[in-house]
């Protein structure tokens, strides 16, 4: 264990609740979205145990685009309604996949991977994109992670400026 992974208690609640804190005082005064999402992928693939996948995909022009992220190589376009994060986005709330591989059309950018979560990023109704965590474990994910993530991405959400439009051109 390396110094900066000791600062995370073992303790899941508490290792979110610290989160939260470090989340607030790093988007203190900074509302870009691509800056702010970058440093989101990068504590969450800091402080959480057992993931070998964290980033978010963003809606642009009907479907959803690799946006900043911490891993492997990631598939970059994902169709609204297809695998988990396509799902999330059409259903318009949090996914939990114990088994990815049981998952009607999983799409596997790693085959490492074995569980996932996909929370939903909403604006006025409006679904901005997804944060995806992957995990090499199965059953990695549980209500616990899915409740104080959606704490995370309401406080990212609320504190970037995002265009008027998600008809995102970032390039």
């Amino acid at each position: 264990m390396d110094q900066i992974d000791s600062m995370y208690p073992e303790n899941k609640v508490e290792m979110y609740e610290l989160l939260l804190v470090q989340l607030k005082a790093m988007l203190e005064g900074e509302q870009d979205v691509i800056a702010n999402l970058s440093n989101v992928s990068a504590l969450l693939n800091q402080a959480l145990k057992d993931i070998n996948w964290v980033g978010f995909y963003l809606m642009k022009k009907g479907s959803l685009i690799l946006g900043p992220f911490q891993g492997k190589v990631a598939c970059i376009h994902i169709p609204v309604g297809r695998g988990v994060c396509g799902t999330a986005v059409n259903e318009g709330k949090t996914q939990i996949v114990k088994d990815v591989h049981e998952f009607p059309g999983h799409i596997a950018c790693d085959s490492a991977s074995n569980s996932e979560i996909v929370i939903p990023m909403k604006k006025n109704g409006t679904i901005l994109g997804v944060l995806d965590i992957d995990s090499p474990k199965f059953h990695r994910f549980d209500e616990v992670d899915a409740e104080y993530l959606e704490q995370i991405i309401t406080l990212l959400v609320e504190c970037c400026d995002w265009p008027s439009s998600i008809q995102y051109d970032f390039c």
